[in-house]
């Protein structure tokens, strides 16, 4: 939050609601959202953190493929994606550089509506490893932690 009480863009911020209690509040710029796990261990009243992280896969992908095609002219009526997150054993991935223990896998299954015709959604294919997000996720990732100066309440 800026000082006059606007959201601050680009800025997130998540809130625990309590002890004993896995409910997250976030909050994006304007927007509310509620983080939660699922029964039994949470009170499912959100969506996981890894189905935020999906949701963000996947909507980033929508958005990038719409705004490709509409500057290409092309007849994108709509985009859906379906997304799924697994851990799988590192020598089952074919794509991997790590070679033992477990890594992540995210399928993503785009399904493209409207008169396309075969190079166009194969080329929308190939753009959708270009949104941010996708990027983001695949390239190499630093994280600063920090501990906030502010003293508690």
């Amino acid at each position: 939050m800026t000082n006059s009480g606007e959201p601050n863009e680009g800025l997130v911020t998540v809130t625990g609601t309590g002890p004993g209690s896995f409910v997250q509040r976030i909050r994006a710029g304007a927007h509310e959202l509620t983080a939660d796990e699922p029964q039994p261990t949470g009170t499912d009243t959100g969506a996981s953190p890894y189905d935020l992280l999906l949701a963000a896969l996947g909507s980033c992908t929508s958005m990038t493929l719409q705004m490709y095609a509409d500057r290409k002219k092309w007849p994108l009526e709509k985009v859906s994606v379906s997304l799924r997150h697994d851990r799988i054993h590192a020598t089952d991935c074919a794509n991997c550089e790590t070679e033992a223990g477990m890594v992540s896998q995210i399928t993503r299954v785009i399904r493209l509506e409207g008169p396309l015709d075969e190079e166009q959604r194969t080329r929308l294919l190939q753009i959708a490893d270009r949104c941010p997000v996708h990027r983001t996720l695949s390239g190499e990732i630093d994280i600063q932690t920090e501990m906030d100066a502010a003293k508690p309440h």
